[in-house]
């Protein structure tokens, strides 16, 4: 396997640890989280999006460096989020069925949290508002904005009528705009920015309208990872990356110009040599995020391994000469998607000073804490 003069992701004790696994690095987490902080004018404008980290401890680390507002995709992260302490907690998703009920008992069972959800109808807003009465609460609102992602929310030119209909509605308080371009994917930050400002135009515009209309401030929510560099210095908005964090494979080569890097990694071992230029890892689909084609890992120690056949609990890897490997030796992976990689692990190895000492629970990958 080839040498490298700096390999950070070495860990003293990984004879200790049983693989496949998922790792965190303390120090690099604390890193990618002071360089958010410091492309935005304050802590004021984030609201980052939890996930990606899916661990209590990550979102502590978060809020001791000053963040106090969070995104989140689940009841499960939201509650997460409440039990560590987070004071303002958007549910970036439309509550459907029976997750209207549990948004409400979220409410209700963790009042020092300011929880709020996303809205794109009429229907929905006229249900949630109906529970929310019978429950005798008020929910907090963000209308969800198609801004060219088309996969949920409303177009801005369109939703007026759904603003007419919440102020409305005494249950229920607009508590701003949510807008997410996860389409935008341009390597080239100049075109990258164009696609932004068009997309970020529409809901101004749109506020602009509600003011007139219902006098009162409204909080913007805006884009992800790949966007933030976009509207990190714009006034007035909390901008919501969640990659961030860990970073990963297809984001760092993808989006060259945003400064954050790998801080998490899953480990594998050489299971079995199959000839003089494959052999075989315990890397399958069930340890690292398969939705993409391979190669969905790069290995930092091994660059020449190239994936070709992948399996639930195997990974079979081309490499120049077999002869460089032998069973049992460790493979430091670089996930291209680790939002999905985390969420298959119970727990993470939390790595100080190149030793795993300890391990943090993967608490919101389950789909339930308590409520």
């Amino acid at each position: 396997m080839k040498e490298t003069t700096d390999p950070w992701w070495e860990v003293k004790n990984i004879a200790d640890i049983d693989s496949p696994a998922l790792l965190v690095y303390e120090e690099r987490v604390k890193e990618n989280i002071r360089l958010l902080i410091g492309m935005v004018a304050d802590t004021t404008h984030l609201r980052p999006h939890v996930k990606t980290n899916k661990m209590a401890e990550v979102c502590a680390l978060m809020m001791e460096a000053g963040i106090s507002r969070f995104k989140c995709a689940t009841i499960a992260e939201a509650e997460m989020l409440a039990i560590t302490g987070a004071k303002d907690v958007l549910l970036a998703y439309q509550p459907v069925g029976p997750k209207i009920n549990r948004f409400i008992q979220l409410i209700r069972a963790y009042p020092a949290t300011q929880f709020a959800c996303l809205i794109d109808n009429t229907p929905n807003a006229l249900l949630l508002a109906e529970k929310a009465g019978k429950a005798s609460i008020f929910a907090n609102v963000f209308i969800d904005l198609n801004v060219g992602m088309n996969r949920t929310g409303i177009k801005p030119a369109n939703a007026m009528k759904l603003v007419d209909c919440i102020q409305q509605l005494p249950q229920l308080n607009l508590a701003g705009l949510h807008g997410y371009d996860g389409h935008l994917r341009d390597t080239n930050l100049t075109e990258r920015q164009q696609k932004s400002d068009d997309g970020f135009s529409q809901v101004v515009q749109l506020r602009n309208e509600i003011s007139l209309k219902y006098p009162g401030k409204l909080s913007l929510v805006i884009g992800g990872s790949p966007s933030f560099p976009t509207h990190a210095l714009r006034k007035g908005i909390e901008c919501s990356p969640g990659t961030f964090i860990f970073w990963d494979w297809g984001y760092k080569h993808q989006f060259p110009d945003e400064p954050f890097d790998y801080a998490a990694l899953v480990i594998s071992r050489v299971i079995s040599i199959v000839d003089a230029q494959t052999v075989c890892t315990d890397l399958g689909h069930k340890s690292v995020a398969a939705e993409n084609p391979l190669p969905r890992v790069h290995f930092l120690n091994a660059p020449d391994a190239v994936p070709v056949t992948q399996s639930e609990e195997h990974l079979v890897l081309k490499v120049p000469d077999a002869a460089n490997y032998k069973v049992g030796d460790v493979l430091y992976g670089v996930p291209v998607h680790i939002c999905p990689t985390v969420a298959l692990y119970d727990q993470a190895g939390i790595v100080r000073n190149q030793t795993v000492l300890t391990s943090w629970k993967v608490v919101a990958r389950d789909r339930t804490i308590h409520i």
